[in-house]
């Protein structure tokens, strides 16, 4: 074990070297283990009563959600706090002038007050789901077990936090679900109501993409682009699918 102290300083020595992929100095970043807890709160208030081992009952469902949505929206600014704190060091954003924590409460805030509206459009990914599989024997079965759906859901909490410009938490929302369900959909890109992804596996939806009402499409479709230059990424470069369109499996 004698060897691990020169490994040390090996180790010290290349963070010197190697500074890139250090990061000392400045406000802390956001957690992925905060990010994975919160997309678990959040995936517990959209989907009541299908994570519980014990179910609320009518009088203590005001109770249980409040408790839910002011624990959740704690952590949640915390962590937004941190991904605005390091943007603003980095001049990417601008909080206005009224404080980085004030800013992330406001986000916060709004966020919450979609969630109703969430509710609604994920109501109709779920029916999307079950219309579209003749292998879904319930609108239960579709909530607990299809990767497709915890993509989507996750998706629209993401894209909301890219569309304010929230930095890194969108990408850190979308690459968690990624890894789940293999999966991937950039937080930038916008989809409409009753979207189906059915089995799902190497699904990519690019940053640009713009996909309709009522689309289905399956597993191992690449809603892709060619490669642009860095200075070039702001511009539109995924395709635009519209509504009422099915893409089969391993179209490109």
């Amino acid at each position: 074990m004698e060897r691990l102290t020169e490994s040390v300083k090996a180790l010290v020595s290349s963070y010197e070297d190697y500074g890139l992929i250090n990061h000392f100095n400045g406000p802390n970043l956001p957690s992925r283990e905060s990010i994975e807890g919160i997309l678990a709160d959040l995936d517990a208030i959209l989907f009541p009563g299908f994570r519980e081992n014990e179910l609320p009952d009518e009088e203590s469902l005001q109770l249980t959600i409040a408790e839910r949505v002011y624990r959740t929206a704690r952590k949640l600014a915390n962590e937004i706090e941190k991904s605005l704190s390091f943007s603003c060091r980095t001049n990417n954003f601008n909080c206005e002038g009224i404080g980085c924590r004030t800013m992330a409460e406001l986000i916060v805030e709004d966020f919450f007050s979609q969630l109703p509206e969430m509710r609604r459009v994920l109501s109709l990914d779920v029916a999307a789901a079950y219309r579209g599989d003749p292998a879904a024997k319930s609108i239960e079965e579709v909530v607990v077990a299809y990767p497709g759906l915890q993509a989507i859901a996750v998706h629209r909490l993401a894209h909301y936090f890219w569309v304010r410009e929230v930095p890194l938490i969108p990408r850190m929302m979308s690459e968690i679900i990624h890894g789940r369900t293999g999966i991937d959909i950039h937080p930038g890109a916008t989809i409409g109501e009753s979207f189906f992804i059915d089995h799902g596996t190497g699904v990519v939806i690019g940053e640009t993409t713009v996909i309709g009402k009522n689309v289905k499409i399956y597993q191992g479709v690449t809603l892709g682009a060619l490669s642009v230059k860095k200075d070039e990424a702001d511009k539109k470069r995924h395709p635009t699918i519209e509504d009422d369109v099915t893409i089969y499996s391993g179209a490109t």
